[in-house]
């Protein structure tokens, strides 16, 4: 049995104080605690109250009824089968319980599927596109009496919603008894919903969306010895290799790769901390592409085993990471360790801005998954754009005397520039895909344009491009031009931020209904979880068409590069954002949409912050309520009951001077009060 790997002591579980008793092996529960924000949006978390789960019920027929699980469930006679749905996505190891009745040998199979298309003998696919099929793992017996039978350690799954079980034998039949899953994701929590952040709105979808992306990043953070083995195994799975330092490390994806990607932690990063408050993952993940730097100073595309290497996107991304992990924990202890190889990186990368131009010249060319990369791509111009303004940050913070800060600060407005003069196609209104290219006007470039800060979200182009963004919309989401015939979760996440930005709510929210509520809500996916991509007829085949491979049962159906509604939920629909080093300072900026009300919060090393906001009855303004730490300074962004007018503005039962926040005349005004922490009031009103 391996409940001392999966689960701490059962008299520990529901005690609120820190312990050093293991969790999983040699894995510490350092999360024994409840959560932050108790209240009846609870009800929206997927993760289960115990880290020993049993299926809830049975499918029928074809797949499309089910019944309870009510044991025992026969296997009478050779190639019968039981399919069981435990009703979410959950990972890790299964034990069976059932007896042999009649006599000679034969197999009990146990098969795994994340999507109810993939239901069958065979598993779906989790070890590579281009490898054998992973089939199925058997548990054998030699003639009749009871078994227990517990999955080898190597054979964890880590993503599945359906188990199969089918029986193989000739003369024998098989009564099962009882079926048991031990929880292997988030490995030093012993009460899984404990989470940190909480968000709740009047929209019940977008409640669960945001629950969905934070249940998903739960099963992204794995123990450090369980990820996918490489080189992979030619048929079958093995999750068995080491991915990273410490007991949990934040990966890409449940079922697989289960390897560190910093592109996809730029997504998965801020979702984390909003929601699960869980950035122990994420020190982890980063440490681990700081030990595996490569001696010219640049970073793996992906953690280990893999180490896949030459991408100057995913590079970049590292640095980025770094300073969203600072900026949520101010750990700068963990910046200072490791500052020498941040500056080698960043010389790496910057030694790279050769062109004329003033453009990134992108040699390293693997990329997050769109079809034409290198040269001078504007994608990459803008990640270079947010690495150096960060970096300029994180040279403050280390009180770094170098002139590193200064360099970089104008690096930056230098390849703004640059990027505007040769990129910028004004005619069309946005970004083409390089500086020559004038027919393809790429997804990703566009959205991180806005959501990483190169265009001003005030400016006529920052409109014209949250307008141009939509001409690739499909009814299920955006067609990324960069990867035909392909919804991309991971890029249309920036999208929504890229929308936020420019202050067109509507359209951010439109976006999260259209694409991940029609995911959640979809019969055969997980619907509970973010699934990696899709394509744009509504099957799950992403990249197949792009020469990914044949099999369409390899996409991930829990992938963390797909959460970006959570944290766009919270830091700007409720408008809750940090600004400095955990909280230090921070910001209210709400953006109403078309919701009634919403509230929220998370969790640093200062305290709790949490805000709500709720429309007034007659329509003609709002209320908010705000708590955060003693000793913090905040900053209210607040939207104005009609544009272009002054309003009446109340802060703690007294009218206060708001002073104007104008983005442009085409965007909303807002207007802004400075704030000390500590527990406001705030009524808006017309004048």
């Amino acid at each position: 049995m391996l409940s001392a790997k999966f689960q701490c002591w059962l008299t520990l579980c529901f005690l609120t104080i820190v312990s050093a008793q293991s969790c999983w092996r040699n894995t510490t529960c350092n999360r024994i605690r409840e959560a932050a924000f108790p209240g009846p949006w609870d009800a929206n978390i997927y993760a289960p109250s115990s880290r020993t789960v049993a299926p809830k019920s049975v499918l029928t027929g074809e797949g499309r009824t089910t019944r309870p699980w009510s044991p025992p469930e026969g296997l009478p006679s050779n190639g019968s089968r039981l399919v069981f749905d435990f009703g979410k996505e959950v990972g890790g190891i299964v034990t069976l319980r059932y007896a042999v009745r009649g006599s000679g040998r034969g197999a009990v199979g146990l098969a795994f599927s994340e999507a109810r298309n993939w239901i069958g003998e065979w598993s779906d696919s989790s070890n590579g596109a281009f490898r054998g099929p992973d089939g199925a793992i058997y548990s054998n017996f030699s003639g009749p009496g009871d078994v227990v039978y517990t999955m080898p350690d190597e054979k964890l799954r880590g993503g599945f919603r359906y188990l199969t079980l089918f029986l193989v034998a000739a003369s024998a039949s098989v009564e099962v008894q009882g079926v048991s899953l031990e929880i292997g994701f988030q490995p030093t929590w012993s009460n899984l919903r404990a989470y940190q952040g909480y968000f709740h709105s009047d929209d019940e979808l977008l409640n669960r969306i945001w629950y969905a992306g934070a249940y998903t990043l739960q099963t992204n953070a794995v123990p450090s010895q369980f990820g996918r083995r490489s080189p992979f195994v030619r048929t079958g799975w093995a999750n068995n290799g080491s991915i990273g330092n410490g007991d949990t490390v934040l990966v890409d994806g449940a079922k697989r790769d289960r390897a560190v990607w910093p592109g996809d932690m730029g997504i998965a990063v801020p979702s984390s901390f909003v929601s699960t408050g869980d950035l122990d993952s994420v020190r982890n993940a980063l440490q681990t592409m700081y030990d595996y730097m490569n001696s010219d100073g640049s970073f793996p595309e992906a953690g280990p085993p893999l180490l896949q290497q030459g991408s100057d996107t995913y590079h970049m991304w590292s640095l980025i990471g770094t300073y969203n992990y600072v900026l949520y924990t101010n750990d700068t202890a963990f910046l200072r360790r490791n500052w020498p190889k941040y500056l080698r990186a960043m010389a790496y990368i910057t030694a790279k801005q050769t062109y004329a131009s003033g453009l990134l010249r992108v040699t390293g060319t693997r990329d997050w998954a769109r079809w034409q990369t290198g040269y001078n791509m504007t994608e990459a111009q803008m990640i270079l754009y947010r690495t150096l303004a960060t970096g300029v940050d994180c040279a403050a913070w280390m009180s770094d005397a170098s002139g590193a800060a200064t360099r970089w600060a104008a690096a930056a407005a230098s390849l703004r520039t640059a990027v505007t003069t040769h990129c910028f196609d004004p005619a069309r209104g946005a970004f083409r895909d390089n500086a020559t290219d004038t027919s393809l006007y790429p997804q990703d470039a566009n959205a991180l344009s806005l959501a990483l800060g190169l265009v001003d979200p005030g400016s006529a182009a920052a409109q014209s491009i949250s307008a141009r963004l939509l001409d690739n919309w499909t009814p299920l989401g955006p067609a990324a031009p960069e990867l035909p015939g392909n919804v991309s979760p991971f890029v249309s996440s920036f999208e929504v931020h890229a929308h936020l930005a420019a202050g067109q709510t509507a359209r951010a929210l439109e976006l999260i209904r259209r694409s991940w509520g029609w995911y959640l809500d979809h019969p055969d996916g997980s619907q509970s979880t973010a699934v990696e991509g899709f394509l744009v007829d509504g099957t799950w085949g992403y990249r197949s068409n792009r020469g990914y491979g044949n099999d369409p049962s390899y996409v991930s159906h829990a992938h963390g590069w797909s959460t970006g509604p959570t944290s766009a939920l919270t830091e700007s629909v409720l408008g809750l954002a940090v600004t400095g080093r955990a909280g230090e300072t921070w910001r209210f900026a709400p953006q109403l949409g078309d919701l009634t009300r919403a509230e929220g919060g998370f969790v640093t090393r200062l305290g709790r912050f949490r805000a709500g906001w709720k429309r007034d009855a007659a329509g003609g303004g709002f209320g908010a309520e705000l708590s955060s730490p003693t000793g913090t300074r905040g900053v209210l962004v607040l939207p104005v009951v009609r544009q272009g007018v002054m309003p009446r503005v109340v802060v703690d039962g007294e009218r206060v001077d708001p002073q104007w926040r104008r983005k442009g005349s085409v965007v909303f005004d807002t207007v802004a009060v400075e704030v000390a922490g500590g527990d406001h009031t705030v009524v808006v009103s017309n004048s």
